[in-house]
């Protein structure tokens, strides 16, 4: 089974992607933990190195090259990235989106990164603003189209292990003999 969790930050994707792997013994392969990485080697925070992707497009080609390439060999893998559904595509048995408002988001990060709510909504905004651009440029993507999703939920709704138990019951209830609704990801170009 491949899994997709996709959602902008702070939306509770790492939280719920983690917890899905567990609960259905898939290996977690998350894009965020890689581009974190790929920033502190280059001593930046992901918010400058989100503005100097925009000027290097080989740090995002890279990166999505390896969760495309992840999505079309390998099995019993959850993939979590904000782009994880639309890299893999037609390989993907289901393609889930997290959200919530940026202020909920905003105030999520602070939190986690021990930030000002106003920094973190701030920086949060310009980061977004900046991954839309770049993977519209790439890729033809519009990240705000969520129709190529199987499920979404706003998380600031329900509890982390609420989220959890919701998706837990829909992946348990599908059976891909009986998917009519599998469809290949259209319009993209999966330039790397």
């Amino acid at each position: 089974m491949l899994l997709t969790v996709s959602g902008p930050p702070g939306s509770g994707k790492s939280t719920t992607a983690a917890a899905l792997a567990d609960a259905f013994d898939l290996e977690h392969v998350s894009g965020g933990d890689i581009f974190r990485e790929m920033a502190a080697e280059r001593g930046m925070s992901p918010v400058e190195f989100n503005e100097h992707a925009e000027d290097d497009d080989t740090i995002d080609r890279e990166l999505d090259r390896r969760l495309r390439s992840i999505a079309i060999e390998r099995d019993d893998v959850l993939l979590e990235s904000r782009l994880a559904g639309w890299l893999a595509g037609e390989h993907a048995d289901l393609k889930v989106w997290l959200d919530a408002p940026l202020t909920v988001r905003a105030e999520r990060i602070a939190d986690r990164e021990d930030k000002d709510v106003e920094l973190a909504r701030v920086e949060t905004a310009r980061r977004e603003k900046s991954e839309a651009k770049r993977y519209e440029e790439y890729y033809s993507i519009d990240i705000h189209d969520l129709t190529i999703y199987d499920i979404a939920y706003n998380t600031a709704r329900w509890s982390p292990e609420g989220v959890l138990g919701m998706l837990t019951t829909a992946i348990d209830s599908y059976d891909p003999d009986s998917d009519e609704g599998k469809a290949p990801v259209e319009g993209v170009s999966y330039d790397f």
